[in-house]
């Protein structure tokens, strides 16, 4: 081979450099809520037991033993009954509480710069579904929202059993808890990043078609949290079911409408609204203004005719003198 050639070749990334895994946002948040982030960093538990465990291995078997739900609150440690304003239970806006151990480990991992191989093994390991599904929020809260679904596709339909609620009483799967961090903003009283529009519609369209691939393969499934039964209509009823349980746990929300993140289809009714404001406004324009020439149109007609009166007026007196 010519030195030539050996120099205008491309040089091939090994494997240690696909295995770096690069973070999508603000990378001193992790992009998470600022108040959830000053509790974990505040915490004992963060800084006094977390700071003693320096590998992806101590962590993980951290996360085995102490993560039991996947809220970012304690349960009941978050007093949000008479507070209004800014300090009201708004999405993760207010007094705070207990942070929780998931969320500590969650921002733990995170300082550690995950590897990708690091996180799927995270997202395939057999101890603990907890362990797996911080996995999931971990590239939630850090990938690229065009990367998502592709992260998640081999996860639509996994049937393991996870409570993600504080005290449980909301068991699901894997696979539905994979579906619900593509297609909603909400995490109980938090949010996770926002995906921009286009790429939102992108992933519910692939989710739709995977959806009818497995009803083509297994038209008698009939699965619980996410496979082939997984129907748009199921999507949004989902939906409903987690805002439901959302405002049973955190009431006080409600109250604040406009610290609430808007749905699609509320967007879409707001904007109908703009519109007809618009008309509206653009109707009135127009009669003003035809008021306006209407006016004017008589006002010069007085004007004609007062104008003609006087010339005859004259013209008599001139007959008559």
């Amino acid at each position: 081979m010519a030195e030539s050639d050996e120099f205008n070749q491309k040089p091939v990334k090994s494997s240690k450099q696909h295995n770096v895994l690069p973070i999508w946002g603000n990378e001193q948040t992790m992009n998470l809520n600022p108040l959830i982030l000053a509790n974990i960093q505040g915490s004992s538990y963060f800084k006094v037991h977390l700071f003693k465990l320096k590998t992806y291995h101590e962590v993980v078997d951290e996360i085995y033993y102490q993560v039991k739900h996947l809220e970012p609150w304690e349960r009941g440690s978050r007093k949000t009954a008479g507070q209004t304003g800014m300090c009201g239970g708004v999405r993760g806006v207010g007094a705070g509480g207990i942070v929780s151990t998931a969320f500590c480990l969650l921002y733990k991992l995170y300082t550690l710069r995950l590897t990708r191989k690091q996180v799927n093994g995270l997202l395939q390991h057999t101890d603990s579904p907890y362990i797996r599904a911080l996995g999931f929020m971990y590239i939630r809260y850090t990938q690229p929202p065009a990367d998502l679904f592709d992260w998640y596709v081999d996860y639509l339909d996994d049937e393991e059993e996870i409570d993600p609620r504080a005290g449980g009483g909301g068991p699901t799967t894997i696979g539905a808890l994979v579906r619900q961090m593509l297609i909603k903003l909400d995490w109980f009283s938090t949010l996770f990043p926002r995906i921009p529009v286009p790429i939102q519609k992108q992933i519910e369209q692939k989710l739709a078609e995977h959806n009818r691939n497995m009803a083509a393969s297994k038209p008698a499934a009939s699965y619980r949290g996410g496979g082939a039964g997984y129907s748009s209509t199921r999507m949004e009823s989902d939906r409903r079911e987690h805002d439901d349980r959302d405002r049973r746990d955190y009431g006080d929300m409600d109250r604040y409408p406009k610290d609430r993140p808007m749905k699609r289809d509320d967007r879409d009714r707001e904007r109908d609204r703009d519109r007809e404001r618009d008309r509206e406004r653009e109707k009135d324009r127009r009669g003003r203004d035809r008021g306006e020439r209407d006016r004017d149109r008589r006002d010069r007609y007085r004007e004609r005719s007062r104008d003609r009166h006087h010339q005859r007026s004259r013209s008599r007196d001139r007959r008559y003198r």
